[in-house]
């Protein structure tokens, strides 16, 4: 279902989500209560408590994190805000990684916002960002 909604502006949404959690500030506060989130090799993740779980799981991986807001690209429709980007940080373990520079931090998020609040996002990713799984892939070799 569509709604077309025009005094919410979705891509603000999406923006504010990256630059939230780039901060280490609360994000969670953008989601509806019921909403679902997919990760890459996690579990879906649907409700707040459930959301909360998915990014404290995966953050334990990171140091930092940027995600490069001024070159995203979007696509816009309905309900549905598309963001494709590049991000920059340093793992756990102290790999650093950039996207412009190695294979990992290229992502692309399918954001559904409605009523002001976040219903559905779906996170594509590698979520190898330190290159460290390359021995399976033979172009890499």
């Amino acid at each position: 279902m569509v709604h077309n909604d025009v005094t919410v502006d979705r891509k603000a949404i999406a923006e504010t989500y990256f630059k939230r959690m780039d901060a280490g500030e609360d994000f969670l506060g953008l989601f509806a209560d019921n909403a679902y989130v997919c990760f890459p090799k996690h579990e879906p993740a649907r409700g707040i408590a459930e959301i909360k779980q998915l990014f404290a799981d995966v953050f334990v991986l990171f140091s930092s994190i940027v995600h490069e807001v001024p070159y995203f690209n979007y696509v816009q429709q309905g309900d549905y805000v598309v963001v494709e980007g590049i991000t920059h940080g340093v793992l756990a373990d102290g790999t650093r990684w950039r996207a412009t520079e190695g294979l990992g931090g290229r992502f692309c998020n399918v954001f559904e916002v409605r009523d002001g609040r976040i219903q559905r996002l779906h996170i594509y990713l590698d979520p190898d960002y330190g290159d460290a799984d390359a021995g399976r892939y033979p172009w890499l070799r």
